[in-house]
């Protein structure tokens, strides 16, 4: 067994995280679960710019937020080793090359998605994509919903956005009423596990160790936090502003600020607890898109590295494409739509690491899971089997020519789930053969 290097590691240069940063932007696989351990091994394990502890203290304090947990991480750590702007670099960096990537492929398939062979492998990755929300539901599940009061809080999310269609900020709020009563009267229905810095793992001295001092723009102050929290909010304000003036506070690009500026404050467990609010949203009530075309977008989104949130990247560029809001120009439109979206969806994991890190390091030994976030997580897994369901009904149920149960979709996504479950298949290699499927599916019709 190797020994730890006991030599502690030089200064980082803003020029050396630039490059990990751009190198973690484009081989972020894995949702965020694969982006947060290769950040460990990365740079906790091998280069050791920050500890073990401190990094489980950073990634507790993501997990509170909402938000996708992995970039507001590598927000963390980027600003803890270069200040602003180094916090700046590490999250553009790690979202901008899924950005590029997933405005070239909704390009691709706003332009050539009626193809055959496009639609067949379209046809063969939406299985796929229900299967994949399914066993995320199931993930989370095992991990969230520890006795019966939670698995019955997961049940009642369910019913009320599957059956009452009630909004998911409704459900949440809910959930962290139920939560904050639970847990002063019933605290142990809500208690929940975390990371555990008293185990953390030694790799030999960090740059930014256990007993490092708090660097000085890391020290809490409350003029600081006020001021950066101004400030982010008037970038956000004015970036509305200017779309507003410039294509009208009804149009589609200004109503797509407003929304994912609300969605990214619900993202409480992941991407996917946040879609049925972004489905909602973009399919039933601003019709920017159809339910089939969500579907793909999250084939696509679950393709490309980055947080899978970037979902929200294919909305913007289908909605600004469908609605022309460039007129005939459609490509600009689309990118702009993408850009829009991503802005307003990430702009607030910005705000709460830079407003809120300096609290949080002077908090290092008490940031803790709450009960109303417990109960929020629960909730979610019941959104998210809903989500499942939104989807299975428009991929397994066929109008045309008569309605029908599409029993070859069926049997994919019944396969597919047996793989990600049972075989724990990686989930671009389960795309891949689901593409494949359908490209042979359609050649025997």
């Amino acid at each position: 067994m190797n020994q730890p290097d006991l030599h502690r590691p030089a200064p980082v240069s803003l020029r050396t995280a630039f490059r990990y940063w751009l190198k973690l932007g484009f081989i972020s696989f894995g949702g965020p679960a694969g982006q947060i351990a290769m950040m460990h091994t990365e740079l906790v394990e091998r280069r050791r710019w920050i500890s073990e502890q401190r990094f489980l203290h950073a990634l507790n304090y993501c997990m509170l937020l909402p938000g996708p947990e992995a970039t507001q991480l590598a927000i963390y750590i980027g600003w803890l080793l270069h200040k602003t702007r180094g916090g700046i670099v590490a999250g553009v960096l790690f979202v901008l090359p899924s950005l590029l990537i997933l405005t070239a492929l909704s390009w691709i398939y706003m332009a050539y998605g009626s193809v055959p062979a496009v639609a067949a492998v379209l046809y063969g990755i939406k299985p796929a994509v229900v299967a994949i929300v399914l066993a995320a539901a199931w993930r989370i599940g095992k991990r969230t919903l520890k006795n019966g009061a939670l698995i019955a809080l997961a049940a009642a999310a369910f019913v009320a956005i599957t059956l009452f269609h009630l909004p998911f900020p409704l459900i949440v709020a809910g959930a962290a009423l139920i939560g904050l009563i639970g847990g002063r009267s019933w605290p142990a229905l809500f208690q929940v596990g975390g990371g555990h810095p008293g185990q953390a793992a030694s790799y030999g001295p960090a740059l930014i160790d256990d007993d490092s001092p708090t660097p000085d723009h890391a020290r809490f102050s409350w003029p600081a936090l006020l001021r950066v929290a101004l400030a982010g909010c008037a970038l956000g304000t004015l970036a509305w502003l200017a779309l507003a003036l410039s294509t009208g506070a009804r149009a589609p690009l200004a109503q797509m600020g407003w929304f994912f500026t609300k969605a990214a404050m619900l993202t409480f467990g992941g991407a996917y607890a946040v879609l049925p609010y972004v489905y909602q949203g973009a399919v039933d009530n601003f019709h920017w898109l159809l339910p089939a075309q969500m579907i793909d977008g999250l084939a696509l989104g679950e393709t490309t590295p980055g947080p899978l949130i970037m979902v929200v990247a294919f909305v913007g560029f289908v909605g600004a494409w469908s609605k022309a809001v460039f007129g005939t120009k459609l490509l600009a439109a689309g990118a702009a739509g993408a850009t829009v979206a991503t802005f307003f969806t990430f702009l607030p994991s910005f705000l709460f690491i830079l407003a809120g890190g300096p609290l949080v390091e002077a908090t290092r030994d008490n940031i803790r899971m709450t009960a109303p976030l417990t109960a929020i997580s629960a909730a979610v897994v019941g959104v998210i089997v809903s989500l499942a369901v939104f989807f299975g009904m428009h991929v397994f149920w066929l109008d045309t020519p008569t309605p029908h149960l599409d029993l070859r979709a069926v049997l994919l996504g019944g396969m597919a789930s047996i793989a990600l479950l049972r075989y724990q298949m990686g989930t671009i290699k389960l795309i891949l053969a689901c593409a494949i499927c359908g490209l042979v599916l359609s050649y025997l019709r």
